[in-house]
C-alpha cells in the first residue's frame, strides 16, 4: 500500500544539506514505525513537489537509503521500505513519573566541580568576545584537516581506524611526537615515556591519580588553572596554593614535605608570566633537595612570537623528575581534545593502565588524523599563520590598552594569546563581566583562578586568539569606558 505524500515534512529546526534531510526524515519515519515494511514511497517526482527540492535531491537521498538497506527499488514500480529496515520499538518509551530516590545519600562521592569560569556557548555571537581557548575559523586551515581526515578514512589506514589498541596508541602519532614535537622543546623521549590523552585536562588527572594519595602534598600556582584545583580536590590529596610573582612560581616559597608541584613555567596561567631560566633551575635543584616531582603544563608554548621560547622545564631536567604535559587542542582546536604525556617508563605505564581502566585509548581515527596533519606539515603552517595573526592583535592590544590607561598585571615574554589585566579601586569584575555583556563584550574575570574563599575581585584576562584585530580597539574602549564610569 502507498504512503501518503502528505504524511512527508521537512523539519525546519533540522540541519545539514536538502539530501541529508529529506533522508533522514524517510528515516525517522521508519524508526517511529509510521512507515512499514512492503509499503511504497511517493515518487521522487511526487515528493520532489511536494517539499519544493528538486527532484535529483530527492533521488539522491533515496538511494542512499536504499544502499543502508532502509528501502528497495523495485525497478520501474518505485521505492519500498525494505523488509530489513530496522523495526520500531515493540512497547513505547516510556519516562519515570516519580523520583523516590535520595540522591543527596545515594551519590557517594561528588564530583560537582567549584568555582568554574563562565563561558558563554555563543560567545561568537559577541561583537568584542575577549576569551580564551576558542578556535578562530578564520584562520583555521579546514580544508587541510578534512582532508587528513578523509585520508584517515581510508582502507590503508582501517586499521588505525578500527582497532582496539587497548592501553596502546596509534604508533604512527606517537613516533612523530617522539621525533618532531619534543625535540622542538629540548627533550628526547623513548616510545614508551610517552602516552597520548584526551587533552591537557585528562593528562594532568592522570598526574595526579598517579602521583599522589591522601598522604601526599601537592603544591599548585596561585592564581592558577582553575579545573587544576577540582582534579586535586577529588584526588582527597593535601595541596597548598603558592602565589607566583613576575617570574612565575618562587621555588623558595614551597613546603619542604611537597611531594608534587604543578607549574605553568613557559606561561603561568593565567597571568602569562613566563618563568626565568635561572628560576627554572633553581626550582630543579629544589626537587632535587627536597625529593619531589614537578608536572610542567607546557600550553601555549608554540605561540612564542615576540622571541623564542625559554628551553622547556624538563628539557634542563637532568633527574626524572619532571613530568611533561603537553596539548593539541589548544593549537589546533579545543574540540579536539588530545594530548600526551611524557615522562619516565615506570610513571607512564602506570598512566597507561589507569587511562586504559577508565577509556581504554583515544580514538584511533582521530589520532591517525592528528599524525597526518602533523607530518605533512599542516600543523607548522597553520602555527606560521597563527603566530603572525597574534602578533598583529597583540600590537593593537598593547595599544588599545596603553591609550586607555588600562593596567597590565602579567604580559607574556614571548607571546600567548591573553593579557591579565587588575582595575583600579578593587572593582569586581564578575560584576564588570556581567555589566559588559550589554554591550556584547566579553571578558574573563579572574576571582576563578584564585584558591583562597575570598579571593580578590578585581583581576581579569583579555584574550586575543578569538577576536579580530580590527575588533581590538573599540572593545577596550568600552571596557575602559565601564571601568571609569564603575
Amino acid at each position: 500500500m502507498p504512503i501518503s505524500v502528505e504524511t512527508f515534512f521537512l523539519d525546519p529546526s533540522s540541519v545539514g544539506t536538502l539530501q541529508a534531510r529529506v533522508q533522514q526524515m524517510v528515516a525517522q519515519g521508519i524508526l517511529a514505525g509510521r512507515f512499514r515494511a512492503g509499503e511504497r514511497l511517493p515518487s521522487s517526482r511526487k515528493m520532489a513537489t511536494h517539499l519544493g527540492v528538486s527532484r535529483i535531491t530527492v533521488t539522491l537521498a533515496y538511494t542512499e537509503l536504499v544502499a543502508d538497506d532502509y528501502l528497495t527499488s523495485r525497478g520501474r514500480s518505485g521505492y519500498f521500505v525494505s523488509d530489513n529496515a530496522p523495526e520500531p520499538p515493540a512497547f513505547p518509551a516510556k519516562r519515570a513519573q516519580l523520583g523516590t530516590v535520595d540522591w543527596n545519600r545515594a551519590i557517594g562521592q561528588k564530583f560537582t566541580p567549584g568555582l568554574n569560569l563562565d563561558k558563554p556557548s555563543d560567545w561568537a555571537k559577541y561583537r568584542y568576545p575577549f576569551i580564551y581557548g576558542q578556535a578562530d575559523k578564520t584562520l583555521f586551515d579546514a580544508a587541510n584537516w578534512r582532508l587528513c581526515a578523509l585520508r584517515a578514512l581510508g582502507m590503508r589506514d582501517f586499521s588505525a581506524l578500527t582497532a582496539d589498541y587497548y592501553d596502546g596508541d596509534d604508533p604512527q602519532l606517537v613516533e612523530f611526537i617522539a621525533r618532531q614535537t619534543l625535540p622542538r622543546r629540548g627533550i628526547l623521549a623513548n616510545n614508551d615515556e610517552i602516552l597520548v590523552t584526551m587533552g591537557a585536562q585528562n593528562a594532568l588527572w592522570l598526574a595526579a591519580q598517579v602521583l599522589l594519595n591522601s598522604r601526599r602534598l601537592a603544591a599548585i600556582e596561585d592564581p592558577c588553572y582553575p579545573a587544576l584545583r577540582n582534579i586535586l580536590d577529588q584526588s582527597r590529596c593535601q595541596y597548598t596554593a603558592v602565589p607566583v610573582d613576575g617570574d612565575g612560581l618562587p621555588p623558595d616559597a614551597l613546603p619542604p614535605e611537597t611531594d608534587v608541584v604543578f607549574a605553568t613555567p613557559s606561561h603561568q596561567c593565567p597571568t602569562t608570566s613566563t618563568m626565568s631560566v635561572d628560576r627554572r633551575k633553581a626550582l630543579l635543584r629544589k626537587a632535587e633537595e627536597d625529593d619531589f616531582l614537578i608536572v610542567e603544563d607546557d600550553y601555549e608554548f608554540e605561540m612564542s612570537f615576540l622571541k623564542p621560547a625559554s628551553p622547556s622545564l624538563k628539557s634542563l631536567d637532568q633527574n626524572g623528575r619532571v613530568i611533561y604535559v603537553g596539548s593539541f587542542s589548544k593549537s589546533l582546536f579545543p574540540g579536539l581534545r588530545l594530548g600526551y604525556l611524557v615522562g619516565p617508563a615506570p610513571f607512564i605505564r602506570e598512566a597507561r593502565a589507569l587511562r586504559a581502566t577508565v577509556l581504554r585509548h583515544p580514538p584511533g581515527h582521530i589520532q591517525r588524523t592528528v599524525s597526518y596533519y602533523l607530518s605533512l606539515g599542516h600543523y607548522d603552517a597553520l602555527i606560521r599563520r597563527m603566530g603572525k595573526a597574534y602578533h598583529h592583535r597583540r600590537e593593537v592590544m598593547d595599544v588599545a590598552l596603553k591609550n586607555h590607561g588600562l593596567t597590565v598585571a602579567g604580559h607574556g615574554t614571548y607571546g600567548g594569546s591573553a593579557v591579565w589585566l587588575r582595575t583600579p579601586n578593587g572593582l569586581d569584575t564578575t560584576q564588570l563581566a556581567h555589566q559588559l555583556r550589554d554591550d556584547s563584550v566579553l571578558i574573563e574575570p579572574g576571582a576563578a583562578f584564585f584558591a583562597s574563599d575570598t579571593p580578590p575581585t578585581d583581576y581579569f584576562r583579555l584574550a586575543y586568539s578569538s577576536i579580530p584585530a580590527v575588533q581590538i580597539a573599540p572593545g577596550v574602549a568600552l571596557i575602559a569606558q565601564a571601568i571609569a564610569n564603575a
